[in-house]
C-alpha cells in the first residue's frame, strides 16, 4: 500500500505552519508590510527549504524584502529548530512569489478580453 504523502511533504507541511507562525509573532519590521508564506519545496534529501513568501502593503521593493527576511535566517532557523523535532533542519531560502500578481494581471487582461467581446457585439446587432 504506497504512502499518501513522501516524508518531505510531510516535514515540507510542517515547515510551513511553523514558519509562518514565526513570521507572524517574531518578525517585527514594519518596512515588509504583511508577509504570506504561500508554499515551501523541501529538497529530497531534507537538505534545503524553498520558503516562498509575498508581501502586503511593504514600503520597499520586493527584492529588498527578500534580502532583509535572508538576513534574519538564523535567528529563524533557531527557533524553528525549537519547535521541530528532526535529525538535520534544512537550509532555509526566501524566494518571492510572485503567483498572486501574475494571477491578477490575467484576470485583468481576460475581464479587458470580455469588455473588448461585448463592444463587438454592440457594433453587428440586428439590421
Amino acid at each position: 500500500m504506497p504512502r499518501e504523502f513522501s516524508r518531505s511533504d510531510r516535514v515540507a507541511s510542517q515547515i510551513q505552519r511553523e514558519m509562518a507562525d514565526l513570521i507572524r509573532t517574531q518578525l517585527k519590521e514594519p518596512a515588509l508590510g504583511m508577509v504570506t508564506l504561500s508554499d515551501v519545496e523541501l529538497s529530497r534529501d531534507l537538505a534545503v527549504a524553498k520558503l516562498f513568501v509575498s508581501f502586503l502593503a511593504a514600503k520597499l521593493p520586493p527584492n529588498k524584502c527578500i534580502k532583509q527576511l535572508n538576513e534574519r535566517v538564523p535567528v529563524l532557523r533557531r527557533e524553528l529548530g525549537k519547535r521541530i523535532r528532526i535529525r538535520v533542519l534544512p537550509e532555509l531560502r526566501f524566494v518571492y512569489d510572485d503567483s498572486i500578481e501574475r494571477g491578477m494581471r490575467m484576470d485583468s487582461l481576460l475581464q479587458g478580453l470580455g469588455h473588448e467581446g461585448e463592444r463587438q457585439d454592440e457594433g453587428n446587432g440586428p439590421e
